[in-house]
């Protein structure tokens, strides 16, 4: 089959224990696979190169564009289409088989495509277990490279992201779709890496509630479900009544109940953190 008129673009740093599985998964479907290495200090980079990949360096300077622009702007650009994936991600068989029935190779080419982006959901594994309920996470992650961009907001001086943009979607000039099937996040690494990561994220989190403006740059760069729970009260509670019992998490059950009590202590970590700054420096009305 003709591979995919798309470049999987494979942001990385250490990822060894994950980077081989990733790349095996796309390496014959799509036209170009590359491994936008930030200095890995384990074998990320050989493992990848072994499986068929590109290894393109990168090394960020402190300013915009970050890490997924600077890969739209430099890495293949000869291929409009960009498919981000993250190195302890992986495309489900349904999802290649739902991309060829979109980029079908009997039309004229890829500009027939008349999105902008599409948005795919996460098949997420947490602990070691598919969760089949609760919270789902879509990302924006095939790209129209020629009509997204993802927004420059003023969180340069922000903790916890650094070289990745933060928890908002590339904007689009046209419409985006949602597709039906999933992109695989399994992260091997011992679960203390999800604490280790979203404690960083919620420092970032918390340094929003105190930079109202870029907070809501933000709101407006996120889904419509990101919108709505961007302005919800009591976030803990609301993120652990939704996730656990209206979606019915419970139905994974112990892994449902962890990851639901997880996120919602993300929330209740994110609270924390903007009290005590907002504690240590008061607003000014």
């Amino acid at each position: 089959m003709k591979p995919l008129p798309i470049v999987v673009a494979i942001p990385t740093k250490n990822e060894a224990e994950n980077i081989a599985t990733t790349v095996r998964s796309v390496i014959d479907h799509f036209e170009a696979v590359v491994v936008v290495d930030s200095d890995s200090t384990d074998d990320t980079r050989a493992l990848a190169k072994a499986e068929g990949a590109e290894i393109v360096p990168y090394t960020w300077d402190g300013k915009y564009p970050k890490k997924k622009q600077w890969c739209l702007d430099h890495v293949r650009p000869e291929l409009d289409w960009m498919l981000f994936v993250d190195g302890d991600e992986t495309p489900s068989p349904e999802l290649i088989a739902e991309l060829h029935r979109i980029f079908d190779p009997t039309a004229e080419g890829s500009r027939r495509v008349a999105p902008a982006a599409f948005d795919i959901p996460l098949g997420y594994w947490f602990a070691g277990k598919r969760l089949r309920h609760g919270y789902t996470i879509v990302k924006r992650a095939l790209l129209d490279r020629t009509r997204t961009r993802f927004p420059e907001l003023d969180d340069l001086d922000a903790p916890g992201m650094g070289e990745q943009e933060g928890h908002y979607q590339p904007l689009a000039d046209g419409p985006v779709v949602r597709l039906r099937a999933t992109l695989e996040h399994e992260d091997l690494d011992p679960v203390r890496t999800w604490f280790d990561r979203h404690n960083r994220y919620s420092d970032w989190e918390a340094w929003l509630e105190h930079h109202p403006e870029v907070r809501e740059e933000i709101r407006q760069a996120k889904t419509r479900q990101g919108q709505l729970f961007h302005r919800a009260p009591l976030k803990p509670l609301v993120s652990f009544a939704y996730a656990y019992v209206y979606k019915r998490g419970f139905l994974d059950g112990r892994a449902g109940l962890d990851y639901a009590l997880a996120m919602s202590f993300y929330r209740w970590q994110i609270g924390v953190k903007a009290r005590e700054k907002n504690a240590s420096f008061p607003l000014t009305e």
